[in-house]
């Protein structure tokens, strides 16, 4: 008996861990900071493609938090 394989844990699956996401719903959160603040920083300096950006940013996050909220994201 040269190895002894009795005590063999259960691999972790990282996927399927609350810290990982807590990080991504953190995450997205900080994107929605983001967005607002770029937002207005490009309607204050009348720069188009960065109200756009943003504003794709804003929605994307939001449509993707109140996924998560309701619980189509697990």
């Amino acid at each position: 008996m040269r190895y002894n394989t009795t005590t063999e844990q259960p691999m972790t699956v990282y996927s399927e861990a609350e810290s990982l996401h807590f990080m991504l719903n953190f995450t997205v959160f900080l994107g929605l900071i983001i967005g607002v603040i770029l937002w207005f920083l490009g309607r204050h300096g009348r720069v188009l493609w960065l109200q756009v950006w943003s504003a794709g940013l804003v929605l994307s996050s939001v449509t993707y938090l109140l996924a998560a909220v309701l619980g189509y994201i697990r």
